[in-house]
Parts: C-alpha cells; sequence; structure tokens
C-alpha cells in the first residue's frame, strides 16, 4: 500500500479521491434508469416482466412472480444446517440490539390546559432491496428487515432478482423467512425499486424502500425519492483504522482488506502516527493478499483507494479521521475509549483489537446498513426510527390561548399572513376581517 504524510494537501486530494466514487458522480446512467422507471410507471407488471427477460433471461409473469411458501421452506434443506442456526443467532442479536430503539409516544399536559407530546407511528408497508447473483449477503436481508419488524411496520415485502432458471438465493430466502418478511418477489434492478415506489397489479407500492443494489438500483432509489422514503443512496465499502504504536500490525492489514475484497471501488485507508506500525502493515497487505482468492479485486481497490497516512500527532489523525467521515472505523490505540470520545463523523465504531469490522458485519447487533462517501457527516445507520413516523400533538384550552394570542397574532401579522392572525382572533371575538 503507499504511504503518504498526512498533510492539508494530501488530505484534501484523498477527500477528492473518494468523492468520485459516489453514486452522485454517476449521471450518465440517468437517462436509462428513469426510462427503466418511467415504463414501470406506466405499464406496471408488463414493464416488470419484459426487463426480467431481458437482464435476467427468466420468463417472469403473474402466477410466478411471487415466491410460494414451497420454495422457501425448499431453501432450508439447500442450506447447511450449521449456517440456518448462525442466521438465527445473528438474527437474535440484530433483534435484541434494535429493540433498545425503541421509543413511546409522550404527552406534557399543564395546568393551564396546555398539552404537547409527539406521537410515534410505524409504518404501514416498508419494501427491501435485496441484490442477487453473487452479490447475495443474507446478513443485509437481516439488516434491513428486522429494524421494521421491530418498529411495528405492518407488512414487508421484498424483491431480489432471479436466475435465468428463476430461482433466488436460498441463503436470501432463508435469512428473510428468519426476519419475518411477509411476501418476496422475484424481480430485481431499477424495475423492483419502480414497482415499489409506485405500485403495480402485483407488487404493492411500499412506504420506505431500503437495501443495498448496483449503481442502477442505487440512481432508481434516488429518483423515487419523495414517491417513498428511503434509505440512503449507498456508496462503495469503506474502512478507516486509526492506530498508534500498539496495535498488532497483522491484525490492522487483515482489517484493511475485509472492505477492499468488496469490490474495486472499496476503499481501505489506515491513519497512523507510527511510521513502523506503517511499515509493517504495508507488508502484511501484501502477504495476505497474495494468499486470498479474490486478491485481483483487492489489488485493484487498494490502488485506486487504499492509503497510509502518516500523521505527526493522534490530534491530527483523529482530525483526518473527522473529515474523511469512514462507513467503518476502526480505533487500534492504548485507550482507544478516550480516541471515541474524540471522533464526530463514522458510521460505526469498532474499539479494540478483538472488535474487527466482520463482528459488525454479521454478529454483533448493531446495523451494518451504514453512510458512505462522507455522509456520516449527516446520517446514521439503519435504525429503527427509520420505520418510525412522529406526528407533533398540539392541545390548547381557551385559557391557554388567551394568554398568548397577541404573541402569535402579532407574529403573524409581522410576516403579512392576516388570516393566520383572525383564525387566532375571532376565537376572542376580535375579528379583524
Amino acid at each position: 500500500m503507499r504511504v503518504v504524510t498526512l498533510t492539508a494537501e494530501t488530505k484534501s486530494n484523498l477527500l477528492n479521491d473518494l468523492l468520485r466514487r459516489s453514486p452522485n458522480n454517476y449521471s450518465e446512467y440517468e437517462n436509462t434508469v428513469n426510462g427503466i422507471l418511467e415504463d414501470v410507471r406506466r405499464d406496471g407488471d408488463q414493464a416488470l416482466f419484459d426487463y426480467t427477460l431481458k437482464f435476467d433471461k427468466f420468463a417472469l409473469n403473474t402466477d410466478n412472480i411471487r415466491v410460494p411458501r414451497a420454495e422457501i421452506d425448499e431453501a432450508y434443506s439447500l442450506l447447511d444446517k450449521k449456517l440456518v442456526e448462525v442466521i438465527r443467532r445473528s438474527a437474535e442479536n440484530i433483534r435484541a440490539f434494535h429493540q433498545k430503539q425503541l421509543r413511546s409516544s409522550w404527552f406534557e399536559p399543564k395546568a393551564d390546559g396546555t398539552i404537547l407530546g409527539m406521537k410515534f407511528t410505524p409504518m404501514a408497508r416498508a419494501g427491501v432491496y435485496v441484490p442477487g447473483g453473487k452479490a447475495a449477503y443474507p446478513s443485509s436481508v437481516l439488516m434491513n428487515v428486522i429494524p421494521a419488524k421491530v418498529a411495528g411496520v405492518g407488512e414487508i415485502v421484498m424483491t431480489t432478482p432471479p436466475d435465468a432458471r428463476g430461482k433466488i438465493n436460498p441463503g436470501t430466502l432463508v435469512a428473510a423467512d428468519i426476519a419475518g418478511v411477509d411476501t418476496i418477489y422475484r424481480v430485481g434492478g431499477a424495475q423492483a425499486v419502480g414497482a415499489m415506489a409506485f405500485g403495480t397489479r402485483s407488487v404493492p407500492k411500499v412506504d420506505k424502500l431500503t437495501g443495498p443494489g448496483n449503481i442502477f438500483v442505487a440512481l432508481a432509489k434516488k429518483a423515487v425519492y419523495g414517491y417513498v422514503g428511503i434509505d440512503s443512496i449507498a456508496g462503495p465499502s469503506e474502512i478507516l483504522v486509526l492506530a498508534d504504536e500498539t496495535a498488532n500490525p497483522k491484525y490492522a492489514a487483515a482489517d484493511l482488506l475485509s472492505q477492499a475484497e468488496h469490490d474495486e471501488l472499496a476503499s481501505a485507508i489506515l491513519i497512523t502516527t507510527s511510521k513502523e506500525l506503517a511499515e509493517q502493515v504495508s507488508k502484511w497487505v501484501d502477504t495476505f493478499t497474495s494468499r486470498l482468492p479474490r486478491k485481483e479485486i483487492i489489488r485493484k481497490s487498494l490502488e485506486q483507494y487504499g492509503y497510509i497516512l502518516l500523521a505527526g500527532s493522534m490530534e491530527e489523525a483523529i482530525d483526518a479521521a473527522n473529515e474523511i467521515a469512514s462507513e467503518h472505523l476502526e480505533i487500534l490505540t492504548a485507550n482507544p475509549y478516550e480516541v471515541m470520545t474524540k471522533i464526530r463523523n463514522a458510521g460505526a465504531i469498532f474499539l479494540g483489537e478483538y472488535s474487527s469490522e466482520p463482528l459488525g458485519d454479521y454478529f454483533a447487533g448493531p446495523n451494518h446498513i451504514l453512510p458512505t462517501n462522507g455522509t456520516a457527516k449527516f446520517f446514521s445507520p439503519l435504525n429503527v426510527d427509520d420505520f418510525m413516523k412522529k406526528t407533533s400533538i398540539i392541545s390548547y384550552s381557551r385559557q391557554a390561548l388567551e394568554k398568548v394570542h397577541g404573541d402569535i397574532e402579532t407574529f403573524a401579522e409581522s410576516e403579512g399572513l392576516t388570516a393566520h392572525a383572525n383564525s387566532i382572533r375571532v376565537r376572542f371575538g376580535e375579528e379583524s376581517l
């Protein structure tokens, strides 16, 4: 891996380099995606059938678009029983973590008759997009579905592309069943996003749409935002390891590669105050890469977006980490908890040498649907609140309103909204119109 001294210039260059991976920079595909979405909105099911035949080589129709219970049961028999039990245990951890996020409606009455509050209501229907083929990740099914289930969403539907025989990855089906999906549809791509956003005869319109996908899926989610809610526009995976001289270079190198293997656009960055550690990590990266099956993807990822940054102090390293705002941030320092208190921007933080990133991907419980491309500065991990609507509650008695009606009228009139003022004034026999 390249070793670069951390300066204001190198940090700026790095940030610009990383931002090139954002889905916001793939405008050349937008016309294609918009055309697919318009076809789905106009032609409904027929567009889904046509695009599935074109892209997935499967003849989809009204009778086979919905995955039947028998096919889900068959998926259990196709998976190793040990893996099924691991998926169950992972689901239990994820569910337990997200249950702690639940909030109750609240109301605050006062003696003068004022009642203010907030009402929390789960969404009626959520939709989850799940990639197919080589990018089928049962862990992401759990992470998308379980928060919605915990929130109390009334119905959860899932779309995922079939192979040329119409089959769905069995791990995807088992994870969906364990997580609590109500209905699974064998359709993928931008057309599946359109179906959930607009609704077709077969696929119902949802209120919130979540889940990762390729660039066409990401752009489709961006385009339908406003018709439905979405989680975020997911970018390529990324990890930042913040380390001092006490870190184990072998562990740091292994953790960097855990994200570099995702795809050629993945980013793996080490920021350290130790030149010796930087050199050792670089050697271990080369050693591990040569042994790993996905070595070609890893090498291209590291060539483009892999960095080891040498910082003059831990304060400089922390400042850089906050600017990068990585999806995953590992802290491998003598006192990781102290460093953690200074981190403002990160999707998920992993503390200490035994809290490697895959722990969060698969098993610990916190959600692995995380903000990417610096959006951790203003976005959060997928959580129960993403599937809840919050409604303000306001109730005033005549006594309470009488104390403040003059203030409200003054404010409204200052904005030229005399009907607003009159709406208050008429309640006290002081019509001004």
